[in-house]
């Protein structure tokens, strides 16, 4: 936003009553669809400053700069972290199954998908600005911002899964980490007892100062399945390694 911001100030100025078009947009009532921006462009529009073939090129490139923009909207995290989420996993990776007591007798909830007998636990979160105090889709923020930001993936539970898979969703992009629930578990960013006697369960903590540390474990959406097999085979390792150092 703070980039469409800044394209449509340097038109303004160029508009001969400039100032009084700023003096009127800071008593502007907004009632949607009608809004300051709505505003801007209409006087930009008729003093011929922004052309229609300039509109549309405007309008084209904050659509691609915000193509993920709508997934802010979904106000309810339940819904974006389990519905949203999941679906769109799925949709990456056709060959995930949801769990059921047929295919595990023991399965009560503790993960989201089986991948064979992988066991696969999905989290997500979206890039906000920590600084402001604002409905989530005012305050997404873009990849490439320098703003602070702060991911929290909650409720995580290690023992119960066999490979996390993070979904982290910016303005412009979406972002995806694969881990074996063993390099989760033993990771300095995971804190454990995030809830007053829940054993085995705790968070992890993804700041934008400490984002770069999981760089090792981030991969395209297309090499998703193959790292989800990768994981597993490293988590097999590792608690083998840590069995036989015990």
């Amino acid at each position: 936003m703070e980039h469409l911001q800044e394209q449509l100030d340097q038109l303004l100025r160029q508009v001969p009553n400039a100032d009084a078009i700023q003096a009127r947009l800071e008593n502007l009532v907004s009632v949607y669809p009608f809004n300051e921006y709505e505003y801007i462009i209409s006087h930009l529009l008729a003093a011929n400053v922004l052309t229609l073939d300039a509109y549309y090129e405007l309008r084209d490139e904050y659509l691609a700069r915000n193509m993920f923009l709508y997934i802010f909207e979904i106000s309810a995290p339940r819904t974006f972290g389990e519905s949203w989420a999941q679906a769109h996993l799925k949709e990456l990776v056709p060959d995930l199954q949801k769990p059921s007591k047929k295919r595990d007798p023991e399965y009560s909830g503790q993960y989201d998908f089986l991948l064979g007998e992988i066991k696969i636990e999905v989290k997500a979160s979206r890039a906000v600005d920590a600084d402001v105090n604002a409905p989530l889709y005012v305050k997404a923020l873009a990849s490439d911002s320098k703003k602070p930001f702060w991911m929290n993936f909650q409720q995580i539970k290690p023992g119960c899964c066999d490979v996390f898979v993070w979904v982290a969703v910016w303005r412009d992009t979406i972002k995806y980490w694969v881990q074996s629930s063993h390099e989760v578990e033993n990771n300095s960013r995971y804190s454990k007892g995030q809830h007053r006697g829940n054993v085995g369960e705790g968070q992890l903590h993804l700041p934008h100062d400490t984002i770069r540390n999981f760089d090792m474990f981030q991969v395209k959406s297309d090499a998703l399945r193959q790292a989800i097999v990768d994981a597993h085979s490293r988590e097999v390792s590792q608690r083998s390694a840590g069995d036989s150092s015990a």
